[in-house]
């Protein structure tokens, strides 16, 4: 199972996609709870991943060391910003199997959301924990801004992330005007899906997880909700020890699964009802959980995601047949196509 772990709700940027920091009072900034109550519930995991989240989880980097010394998992990683990287010593990076680093692809896109600056940054701390052997992962946030063509192919040609995700600028944001701009998303969609099915033809599986995710839901097992696990094999621990089915729901009670000191309950049946006779549940899970549950963006608002994030998944799953042909050839193993975003606590579906 996935483990987030919130370090703090504290963070030391104030990107215009969610406004920096939690408020104290929802997140506190220091983790209240007894680590032994922490240590428990992961070592009774045996394929348990910890991804140290926040706000900026570096930002109390001294209870991430804690962690990494007391806490056996089996794989660890960070959601990071990537502009504190260095407060966390080199030691304790290489116990660290991947990090995910948050940048929007180009320089102009990334600075205008996340801070001039930020860009040169991360590409800085990449380089470093690449260098150190951490596998790197670019975690984009898209807005009207983001051309998803240039901006993946960009992150994909710097060859210093080994793995681009990104998500849709649309759960908790002002309502912007989507349907419009999805044109040209949609149109990028179709470019990445063209591209990443000429680098099958020649041997080689590029990791675009909202393309190869889907792939590998088709091959293998699909999502039984949504693809992040969220609530069913992924949970969240708060610094003040609440367990939550989604990292970002910290005000909302139905979010709430237990607490460090009394355990908690996965949800049964993840998956909302108005998706149960969808074609692409398999694919799609849910598509979000927070998402599903709060809308934003009024029933109209969802609606519209939803339609585009089909068009996206029609996109994807029309090189299916191709695909199995070039295993048939042997040009590819249909193992090569397998991806447990659990693994990495990266999203499949944007």
């Amino acid at each position: 199972m996935l483990w987030l772990v919130m370090t703090t709700g504290k963070c030391n940027l104030k990107c215009d996609y969610c406004g920096g920091s939690f408020p104290a009072n929802v997140v506190p900034y220091g983790v209240k709870y007894d680590i032994n109550l922490l240590k428990r519930l992961v070592e009774n995991d045996k394929e348990s991943t910890i991804i140290f989240y926040g706000g900026e989880p570096l930002l109390n980097y001294k209870f991430i060391m804690t962690v990494l010394d007391n806490v056996r998992a089996k794989r660890y990683g960070i959601q990071t910003n990537g502009i504190a990287v260095r407060l966390l010593p080199e030691k304790y990076w290489r116990k660290i199997n991947v990090a995910l680093l948050s940048i929007d692809g180009r320089e102009e896109t990334t600075d205008k959301h996340r801070g001039k600056g930020i860009y040169k940054a991360v590409l800085r701390s990449a380089k470093y924990l690449k260098d150190l052997g951490v596998e790197t992962i670019a975690r984009m946030a898209v807005t009207q801004d983001t051309d998803i063509f240039a901006d993946v192919m960009h992150l994909i040609d710097l060859g210093l992330f080994d793995k681009v995700h990104w998500q849709l600028d649309v759960i908790w944001s002002e309502e912007w005007d989507f349907k419009s701009w999805s044109f040209s998303y949609l149109h990028g969609i179709k470019r990445l899906t063209e591209y990443f099915l000429s680098e099958l033809r020649k041997g080689r599986v590029v990791k675009i997880i909202p393309i190869l995710g889907v792939i590998s839901a088709h091959f293998f097992e699909g999502y039984k909700g949504s693809p992040c696990g969220a609530g069913y094999s992924s949970v969240t621990v708060t610094p003040d020890g609440r367990i939550l089915s989604c990292p970002i729901a910290v005000r909302e009670k139905w979010a709430e699964l237990g607490n460090v000191n009394l355990g908690y309950r996965l949800l049964e049946d993840p998956l909302p009802d108005d998706c149960k006779r969808c074609e692409f549940k398999r694919y799609c899970g849910g598509r979000c959980l927070y998402a599903q549950k709060e809308r934003y963006w009024g029933e109209e608002g969802f609606k519209v995601v939803d339609e585009v994030n089909k068009e996206y998944l029609r996109t994807v799953l029309s090189i299916i047949p191709e695909i199995e042909k070039l295993i048939r050839d042997g040009n590819i193993r249909l193992s090569d196509l397998y991806y447990n975003p659990l693994l990495d606590s990266t999203e499949i579906i944007p």
